[in-house]
């Protein structure tokens, strides 16, 4: 059976960065399999060809990307949630998809125009976010009321999709959502899109991307693609790459993303190893796997404790031996095939990249069962399918 699905994304959707990623991959697969899909944004964000996107009234004094916890989020949210009223009258959809803790509000507020269930996409904590993004404090006299809001729009929702079964553990053990309500589908990859390059006209394209970025032929690259930020391991990724190159000064580490990208430059520049880091900025995801095929090794020094990590299936889809901090998520997704650094410690960080750059043999076969896992479990066309067997549950609850 075919739905009508209202996706509410409370972001500046489509930006080229982690939920942006797994939104736009869903839609594309649950339009695959036949659902129509509407998506009600904020007023910002790129628009994709054969979405059907509707966004909120524009603020002419607020544009941009809109990354992480920010004040301005308060009123864009209540003028999507206007947009998506509205759109529930008159799209009809059979069920809300909404994503962001933010979104399940709203989907909630307004699915009582039609008494349609609410589906929500859990990428993590809000609370947590709202730290990671330092715009709260765990000590805050507002730390209780964010986590009972949380609790509250966890509890309301009529399923659960969490993209790590560390935020499943999480919803049915800190927030006692029941265990039925709740399923897991990881962030997948596009399998074939996300690949090594075979022919000599992309490897070609290849070679041509690395003299433009002046990347030196003879260096190894170590490249890191997400958003830039503190809680994403930025700064200690630039303090490991400082001390990786007083013993290895033949690599190059391109640190692919944004915002703050001036302010990486600068710190670079301090920490004395600009000559050896590339921040070109924001890469629109359709280039991502032939600036991805630039690198030997690929990093996700993500700190937060809560949400998932989106990039990781990249870079095994693109056969790239990974490390990343020791965390249940990396462990989920990677297993015995990554290879893990100490969370925040830049020394295991530097250690981790420089043991699989000096032992090419072994990044090779690492490497290798990254992509064997990613093309054996990590399909969004299955993935779809699993989202629309959690749609059919969510509607014979209402109907019950």
């Amino acid at each position: 059976m075919a739905y009508r699905i209202l996706a509410i994304a409370p972001t500046s959707f489509f930006a080229d960065y982690g939920c942006h990623v797994r939104i736009l991959e869903e839609v594309w697969a649950l339009q695959k399999l036949g659902n129509k899909v509407v998506v009600c944004t904020y007023h910002t964000g790129d628009d994709v060809p054969g979405l059907d996107i509707r966004r909120s009234l524009d603020v002419p004094w607020k544009k941009g990307v809109q990354v992480g916890s920010s004040r301005h989020k308060l009123y864009f949210d209540v003028m999507l949630a206007s947009r998506a009223a509205r759109t529930v009258l008159s799209f009809k959809p059979d069920v809300i998809h909404a994503h962001i803790h933010e979104g399940a509000l709203i989907g909630r507020a307004v699915s009582w125009l039609r008494r349609v269930p609410v589906v929500f996409d859990l990428q993590g904590s809000l609370a947590e976010e709202m730290i990671d993004h330092r715009f709260l404090r765990r000590d805050s006299r507002m730390y209780g009321p964010v986590r009972w809001l949380e609790s509250r729009i966890n509890l309301s929702s009529d399923r659960i999709i969490t993209s790590t079964h560390n935020a499943a553990v999480m919803a049915r053990g800190d927030f006692h959502v029941p265990t039925d309500r709740v399923r897991t589908i990881p962030d997948c990859v596009n399998v074939e899109r996300f690949s090594l390059p075979r022919d000599e006209e992309t490897k070609a394209r290849i070679a041509g991307l690395k003299r433009w970025l002046e990347i030196p032929e003879s260096r190894k690259v170590v490249v890191y693609l997400g958003l830039l930020a503190p809680y994403q391991g930025t700064d200690v990724l630039l303090e490991s790459a400082r001390l990786l190159l007083q013993r290895m000064p033949d690599v190059h580490f391109l640190v692919m993303g944004f915002p703050g990208v001036d302010r990486y430059r600068y710190l670079a520049e301090q920490l004395g190893i600009a000559e050896s880091v590339t921040l070109p900025g924001r890469i629109p995801y359709l280039d991502a796997p032939i600036y991805l095929a630039l690198g030997d090794v690929a990093v996700a020094p993500k700190m937060s404790v809560s949400e998932g990590c989106g990039k990781i299936s990249n870079y095994m889809a693109m056969q790239l031996p990974v490390v990343a901090f020791d965390t249940p998520v990396a462990r989920e997704i990677m297993g015995d095939d990554g290879t893990y650094a100490e969370m925040g410690n830049p020394a295991s960080l530097a250690s981790a990249i420089e043991a699989l750059l000096q032992d090419g043999e072994r990044a090779s076969q690492l490497g290798y069962a990254l992509r064997r896992r990613a093309v054996n479990s990590l399909s969004w066309e299955g993935a779809a399918k699993q989202i629309m067997a959690v749609y059919a549950e969510a509607l014979g609850k209402r109907s019950a």
